[in-house]
């Protein structure tokens, strides 16, 4: 089927559009450039016939993580979020020049190069779970590729929370890196079905093919593809030239039980690690939140619909605002005048006092003379 060409590109005030990047199936993506400061965007775009109240939803749960979790090194950064003239909402992110999806068509990376994205992404998600969110589309498409050359985790369209049990009405597939779980609609995604995703995107990048993809293009349709990631029956990538401590890390990612996986990102991080330990490649650094960090504004959905422009996340108790409260509270009573700001100089220690003086005196004296000058005749 022919893919379709891109909507037009809405006007935003502040930015020049360039061109289309890219097209999907509910949002297109434009570059455009920000008139202050300077710099190249990607805006991501709603198409006009899926927003409705569910999209507008979708939207600002994207736009909300996004904004969360861009903060860590390897998720893409998120600049703004807003609906345009025409009613579309869109999110400006960074540009990012390439995929790591358009890289392994053009065949195999290096080992070492795979090991590195996959501990950073671990990190990423790792970070995301512990804000209590799920990406429940990793792929190589999503992954990015920055203008620096880092790998960035893009695309928080379909994200879901881990406390609703995988009991979401949304199924995101994207075959054959969904977990057999997930294909066999058993869930909608657990920290286990991210571990599978990361692990098949790993794979992809390591053999330049998809898992489960055999040579000959006739044997790999929707649905045999689908058989396959059901039986779970992992190649390894020895054969090929990768060491076969790879395999073993991969594999126990893409196990058919879940229970059988790594438990954790973090888990998953360090199993890399340690593979780049043993193959004398310097161990990449797990990037992960602390949890303090999570624990200050966990992420939720449940607000996105019906919230008001502005919800705030800040903590009303916090020792800030209590100290705030004592100073308001010591304050003496009296009427309220409007000095123009010099109220608070005097109470820095009345140093505004002297000055104020002297400036006076200084005025008088300049118009003494004045006044001598004219009666002078001078002026």
């Amino acid at each position: 089927m022919a893919k379709r060409l891109p909507s037009p590109p809405p006007v935003l005030s502040g930015y020049s559009y360039v061109r289309p990047l890219g097209t999907g199936g509910f949002a297109d993506v434009f570059l455009y450039e920000q008139d202050l400061p300077r710099r190249v965007t990607a805006v991501k775009v709603l198409l006009v016939d899926v927003v409705d109240a569910e999209a507008r939803r979708a939207f600002t749960a994207e736009a909300d993580a996004m904004a969360r979790l861009s903060a860590h090194p390897s998720i893409v950064t998120i600049h703004q979020a807003s609906i345009s003239a025409d009613g579309r909402p869109y999110l400006v992110m960074e540009y990012c020049p390439e995929s790591l999806g358009a890289r392994a068509k053009r065949g195999p990376m290096p080992v070492g190069e795979v090991l590195d994205i996959g501990v950073r992404m671990a990190g990423a998600l790792e970070t995301a779970h512990r804000s209590g969110l799920l990406h429940r589309d990793i792929k190589p498409s999503n992954l990015l590729v920055n203008s620096l050359g880092a790998p960035v985790l893009a695309d928080f369209g379909i994200a879901g929370t881990i406390g609703d049990g995988g009991a979401s009405d949304t199924f995101a597939m994207s075959i054959p890196w969904s977990a057999p779980e997930v294909l066999g609609e058993r869930t909608t995604g657990t920290v286990a079905t991210e571990v599978w995703g990361l692990g098949a995107t790993l794979y992809t990048l390591l053999a330049g093919h998809s898992p489960f993809e055999l040579a000959e293009r006739s044997r790999n349709s929707v649905d045999q593809l689908s058989r396959r990631v059901l039986g779970a029956k992992y190649t390894p990538l020895a054969p090929r030239g990768v060491p076969a401590r790879i395999d073993t890390v991969l594999s126990t990612a893409m196990q058919r039980d879940p229970a059988r996986r790594y438990t954790s990102m973090t888990e998953f991080g360090e199993a890399l690690r340690w593979a780049q330990y043993e193959l004398g490649v310097a161990p990449t650094g797990l990037e992960v939140a602390s949890p303090e960090w999570a624990a200050a504004a966990p992420l939720g959905f449940a607000d996105a619909a019906e919230r008001g422009p502005v919800v705030t996340t800040v903590n009303a108790d916090s020792r800030r605002a209590g100290r705030a409260a004592a100073v308001a509270a010591a304050r003496p009573a009296g009427p309220v005048v409007d000095d123009g700001g010099l109220a608070p100089a005097r109470a820095r220690g009345g140093w505004l006092k002297p000055v104020l003086i002297g400036g006076g005196a200084a005025v008088a004296v300049l118009a003494v003379g004045a006044v001598g000058l004219m009666l002078a005749g001078v002026i």
